[in-house]
């Protein structure tokens, strides 16, 4: 049965507009924590910076797995198997717990590996401050995460927008407190920050699962019912979609990760300038990864319904929509990049002067890749709803890898490029991406529809 466009974005707006806002609200957790490195010092940034880059290396990953959480549980909400999207949410909150005892594990022990990157040892020590006390946020984050699948697969996002919200004021407040030292709490700098992401993390979780336990809407969905007995066989399917989407993840961010190391060892500014642009592209990437979840969901669920055609229809709507919305971020980039960076550094400040205008000059090329960075993210989701992983793993692999790092390190070192260099290969790398995952899309969509399957 075909839908109609219209018909299909009302449907993807209601179910996207929340998981945006949630992104939103994320991320912001994330600018508030760059925020305050800023105000301890140039040097604290600079080492934050490098810390935050390797929590999201190796945590990106750990989301990855949990993403399948939700689409699972679409494909059997459309199926009408209330039991089988049951055992796949308890079994998303047994991986979480394990995937976040494995990310600490090697976080905390991640000084060596930076070292043996070129990292400046000072820079080094900042991050290992940093990340004393965050990894301890992984096991309610991902907790929150494979609930959040669960729920929003069920058509129900809201909460997860509401909590999501409180929990970025929240952590504004907390870390402020701690950064100032105000109410007699003492001043714990960049350590302070990591404590503060872990209890507001914790604290989300737990919302999150009470407002499951307690509203009727979830009364078909018994999860708390046989939770210490997980399903081996929801946790391998878990597992045999959630890695191929996990290493697709991580090679997105590794590719990121690889730029921050390239600025390293460029230097401190360029350590600074980048991990300032980078807030501000990641905050308006976080709109399509929002639209790239909800498009997973209707994907999922037309796919276990049986309706493929709607189910294309739902990815090219998807597409279009968010590379419209990219476009507008692009022109606000161009446009405006020196009033996007004031928001995070003080433009009177001689200290700040040469990380602002590197940084306004990686925004100028970021106006360039926008456009590319939301299509490949939402064709991403497209394809995942079609139960399919290995296939965005492949295509990233390449187009990361294969094209934007090594651009990177030539236009940045071996042409000169410096910093900007490192930019436009990571232009490269997404535009290859955004071009070969909307085709594979569309090549397996008809080849789906003609076999009937």
């Amino acid at each position: 049965m075909h839908v109609a466009p219209t018909t299909e974005l009302k449907a993807l707006l209601r179910l996207a507009g929340p998981l945006v806002a949630s992104q939103l609200a994320h991320m912001l957790m994330v600018l508030t924590d760059t925020l305050m490195m800023a105000r301890i010092s140039p040097q604290a940034l600079a080492g934050g910076g490098l810390g935050a880059a390797s929590y999201s290396f190796v945590s990106i990953f750990c989301l990855g797995v949990i993403a399948a959480v939700g689409t699972l549980v679409a494909i059997r909400q459309g199926s009408g198997d209330k039991a089988g999207a049951t055992r796949l949410a308890q079994a998303g909150l047994w991986l979480a717990w394990g995937l976040a005892l494995g990310a600490a594990l090697a976080l905390w022990n991640l000084k060596p590996v930076l070292l043996m990157f070129g990292q400046q040892p000072e820079n080094v020590e900042a991050a290992g401050q940093f990340l004393t006390l965050l990894p301890l946020a992984l096991p309610g984050y991902l907790s929150f995460m494979a609930l959040r699948g669960f729920t929003s697969a069920l058509g129900r996002s809201t909460p997860v927008m509401v909590i999501s919200l409180v929990g970025t004021v929240l952590n504004y407040l907390f870390n402020h407190a701690l950064i100032e030292g105000m109410f007699g709490l003492p001043k714990l700098g960049l350590m302070g920050i990591g404590l503060v992401t872990a209890v507001v993390s914790f604290g989300m979780a737990i919302a999150l699962a009470l407002y499951i336990r307690w509203h009727r809407a979830y009364d078909a969905y018994p999860i708390r019912q046989g939770l210490s007995r997980p399903s081996w066989p929801a946790l391998r399917e878990l597992w045999r979609l959630g890695l191929p989407i996990g290493g697709t993840y991580m090679v997105e961010v590794g590719l990121f990760a690889f730029a921050a190391l390239c600025m390293g060892v460029l230097g401190s500014t360029e350590l600074a300038a980048h991990q300032i642009a980078l807030q501000i592209v990641g905050t308006a990437f976080m709109v399509p990864t929002g639209i790239s979840y909800g498009v997973t969901m209707r994907v999922g669920l037309y796919y276990g319904a049986g309706n493929l055609l709607a189910a294309r229809s739902a990815g090219r709507v998807g597409i279009g929509f968010g590379a419209l919305i990219m476009f507008a971020f692009a022109a606000l980039f161009w446009l405006l990049p020196d009033a996007l960076v004031g928001l995070f550094l003080d433009h009177d400040d001689p200290a700040y002067a040469p990380i602002i205008q590197l940084a306004v000059n990686l925004l100028m090329v970021a106006a360039w890749f926008e456009l590319f960075d939301g299509m490949q993210t939402i064709a991403m989701g497209s394809i995942r709803g079609l139960k399919d992983a290995r296939t965005t793993f492949l295509i990233g692999l390449a187009c990361y890898w294969l094209i934007g790092a090594p651009c990177a390190w030539v236009f940045a070192f071996n042409l000169g490029g410096g910093a900007v260099g490192v930019w436009w290969g990571l232009a490269l790398g997404l535009a290859c991406a955004a071009v070969c995952l909307t085709l594979a899309f569309e090549w397996r969509m008809k080849r789906m529809i003609r076999r009937g399957v």
